[in-house]
């Protein structure tokens, strides 16, 4: 496998037309150029931010297909190709590579928590059909299960493709033990805690503030490798202030709700999402009054990263 993948992921949203009835495609073009012009190193599609379980098979092949046409190697495209159902996970892996993805990201089975033996025949039949590289998601809190550190190297040792996994269980040794008990062969992305995670050995962000502010959460990523742990406090620390008004405003997975209303604020509007999910506009003066709140944040992550930014190109001129 050619590839690395390092840095900054963006988790992305996937646009809908006003009615929700179709993948604004138009809206998706704009939205992968400005990710791309602010540095990002790749993108994630159909994660749970994209709202991958609304999607039906032929919308996922079509948004799958324009994705990788127009983004044309400029930065990276990964797949969520996860299924409760084990051939299906292996259909949208096959149908992911053949249209171009370079690579994929793949939670357990959802809803049946099921055991490590069908965890691991899980991804066995998917590596049997694909050869591009494959993100673990280890992510306790929508899978069911957790993947325990040991049981990761045992499918990092076993499985070429598997070289990546994106650690969402909050236990933040947890990165360090992957690290340690696979010799340093899985790489490690964060699922939170960015500035924690890598001085625990994380090499990149599985990153859902891209979709509203994505040079500081890209750079973020750079200041970790480059060093620079301050200068990625200051940022995390915002970025957590947005995500604590994000979390009391809104019932269930409020980042994609607020990740489109912020989208369409910072200038590119993406639709709302789709049932069951709230949408913004059933959240009513709350929701508005939250926006307004991390609009005002925004702007100083703006202001941040005007100081930051010239602060480093001062110091490459140096």
């Amino acid at each position: 496998m050619t590839h690395q993948f390092r840095g900054s992921y963006g988790v992305t949203i996937t646009p809908f037309t006003d009615d929700g009835k179709k993948i604004d495609i138009a809206a998706w073009k704009r939205f992968v150029d400005w990710q791309i012009e602010e540095g990002s190193p790749g993108i994630i599609i159909l994660g749970t931010t994209g709202e991958f379980l609304t999607l039906t098979d032929d919308e996922r092949t079509q948004f799958v297909e324009a994705t990788v046409k127009h983004v044309r190697k400029r930065m990276h495209v990964l797949v969520g190709t996860m299924n409760a159902y084990t051939p299906n996970a292996v259909r949208y892996s096959r149908e992911a590579e053949k249209l171009g993805a370079d690579g994929l990201m793949i939670i357990p089975p959802y809803y049946y928590t099921p055991t490590e033996y069908e965890i691991y025949a899980y991804y066995k039949a998917i590596c049997e059909k694909v050869s591009i590289p494959i993100m673990l998601y280890n992510n306790p809190y929508t899978s069911n299960v957790d993947m325990s550190a040991r049981f990761v190297a045992r499918l990092t040792a076993d499985f070429e493709q598997i070289r990546y996994i994106k650690e969402a269980s909050q236990e933040m040794a947890r990165v360090y033990d992957i690290v340690e008990l696979t010799k340093g062969v899985m790489n490690v992305f964060a699922g939170q805690r960015i500035v924690e995670s890598y001085l625990y050995g994380a090499v990149g962000y599985v990153n859902p503030y891209c979709n509203f502010i994505p040079r500081a959460s890209t750079r973020i990523c750079d200041y970790c490798a480059e060093g620079r742990w301050n200068d990625a406090k200051k940022i995390e620390r915002l970025i957590n202030k947005m995500y604590a008004i994000t979390q009391a405003g809104h019932p269930t997975y409020g980042h994609q709700c607020y990740s489109k209303a912020l989208s369409a604020a910072a200038g590119y509007p993406v639709g709302d999402v789709r049932p069951p999910l709230t949408t913004f506009k059933e959240l009513g003066k709350d929701g508005e009054a939250r926006v307004k709140k991390l609009k005002q944040v925004m702007k100083e992550l703006d202001a941040l990263m005007d100081n930051l930014d010239g602060k480093r190109m001062r110091s490459a001129a140096e």
